[in-house]
């Protein structure tokens, strides 16, 4: 990350470097809304055959140290929105609904240190790998969780 860089355009650059092909290859497009991107919502939409979309939103907290505080880390979440628009975390569909213990919890957010752009590569690889996996088929209807 450049020092003019803010948190948020950099998050969202490793996003589509990291995830960005593979989403743009099911359909999902990033939302062009500069402002929620300012805010850390960055949303990728895929619009269906019958006029419904689904969509797949990583919402970006990055932590600035002050002179109070510092080294906390920066987090996201990752969180689905299927054709009926019921909110559903990423970590909760994989860890509850599918009963995969990849993740520390259901509630998961990932972290990483400030400023540290190998380790939120990492946790974005490992958010997106999950998305592509369990939720955009879950999205589209060919993967339900187990009974």
């Amino acid at each position: 990350m450049t020092p003019s860089e803010s948190p948020q355009t950099a998050f969202q650059a490793l996003l589509l470097m990291v995830a960005g092909q593979a989403f743009s290859a099911a359909g999902y497009e990033l939302e062009q809304k500069p402002i929620k991107w300012a805010g850390g919502q960055h949303r990728f939409s895929k619009q269906h055959a019958d006029g419904t979309s689904t969509s797949i939103e990583f919402q970006y907290l990055p932590y600035q140290d002050t002179e109070w505080a510092s080294g906390n880390p920066s987090r996201f979440r990752v969180t689905l929105y299927p054709r009926d628009g019921k909110a559903k975390d990423l970590s909760a569909l994989v860890v509850e609904d599918f009963g995969v213990p990849i993740l520390p919890s259901a509630r998961h957010w990932w972290t990483h240190p400030s400023r540290d752009v190998t380790a939120l590569g990492k946790a974005l690889g490992e958010a997106g790998s999950l998305a592509i996996g369990y939720g955009m088929p879950w999205l589209d209807g060919s993967l339900t969780p187990p009974g």
